[in-house]
């Protein structure tokens, strides 16, 4: 009976902390309203006014959960907030707080399946040990979906990288043999392809701005091959830094880089076609052969039956 009070007063808790800190702030939105107004044009930022309302309920949440998630940061070994920090990186946030949200969303997502075990095992009038059990299993399963999702928008992102990366050398090739210097075509192929690969676009800016601001070429593209986390990425690095260090061609490196990122390409969409056809093998063996079975073998087997039916002495 006490684990029951001490589920309840779980969930009521987790409520009350939830509720509070998605509570609208009505002092901060109307002072804003009025500055809008005193302005004059309180009618045309009304799309401002929410998006601004919706990113002060999200700061609310991430600001009442974040001492919890500094204290668990701060217990953690400085290698592993590294790491953290550049699978961030990785997946494009770059933010100073982005370990903080991202620590918090792991305890607000676990608060939260643990809230919606509670209420299952309520609903269903589950025994203790198993309640208990499965609000743990909850809580584990929600503590553990940030980082399923970094993991999948670490992936999403480097494969957009990956196919951007040959049209984007064959860019820069053209630039260069143009007469263009290396930075240059780098900002010139930032803003001609734009909207066709719009990450790996926003990366030659980053590598653009840090060149502007004293840093050198090579270490400012080390750290792009760095927020990439791509093996083409480093190598690509590689060879330019060479073709500098040397006093060889770029372009013909570039041009050979992609090459050779092309052929990889073509060899990766080789063997994820002939992956089809052993993945195609479970969904015909449990859905398709089984309806064509119906299809082919069911008149025949009613026949049969009827037929054995009419015989006496068998049926």
């Amino acid at each position: 009976m006490t684990t029951v009070y001490l589920l309840g007063a779980m969930l009521v808790v987790g409520i009350v902390l939830i509720v509070y800190a998605v509570w609208p702030a009505k002092g901060e939105e109307s002072d804003t309203v009025k500055r809008r107004m005193s302005g004059g044009r309180a009618q045309n930022n009304l799309s401002e006014l929410r998006k601004q309302a919706k990113e002060s309920v999200a700061k609310r949440v991430i600001d009442s959960v974040a001492p919890i998630a500094i204290r668990s940061a701060t217990r953690e070994d400085a290698a592993q907030m590294s790491k953290l920090r550049m699978k961030l990186s990785n997946a494009g946030f770059r933010d100073d707080s982005a370990v903080t949200t991202f620590l918090a969303s792991k305890s607000i997502t676990a608060v939260v399946a643990a809230i919606g075990a509670v209420g299952y095992v309520w609903a269903k009038g589950m025994p203790i040990h198993n309640a208990i059990g499965v609000v743990m299993i909850g809580a584990g399963l929600g503590f553990l979906a940030p980082e399923l999702w970094l993991s999948s928008a670490r992936k999403k992102r480097a494969d957009s990288i990956r196919r951007g990366l040959p049209d984007t050398l064959d860019m820069l090739v053209i630039s260069v043999e143009s007469g263009l210097g290396l930075d240059a075509a780098f900002q010139r192929v930032a803003d001609e392809m734009g909207q066709v690969h719009p990450i790996i676009c926003e990366e030659l800016q980053i590598v653009t701005i840090e060149g502007q601001m004293g840093v050198p070429r090579s270490e400012a593209l080390t750290n792009f091959a760095t927020r990439s986390g791509l093996d083409e990425a480093r190598s690509l690095v590689a060879i330019v830094n060479q073709a500098e260090r040397f006093g060889t061609s770029i372009a013909r490196a570039l041009r050979n880089q992609s090459d050779a990122l092309r052929i990889k390409r073509r060899q990766a969409a080789e063997e994820t076609a002939q992956k089809t056809t052993v993945k195609l093998m479970a969904p015909l063996i449990l859905f398709i052969f089984p309806a064509i079975l119906v299809v082919l073998a069911g008149p025949a087997a009613l026949k049969m039956i009827e037929a054995l039916s009419n015989t006496p002495g068998l049926l």
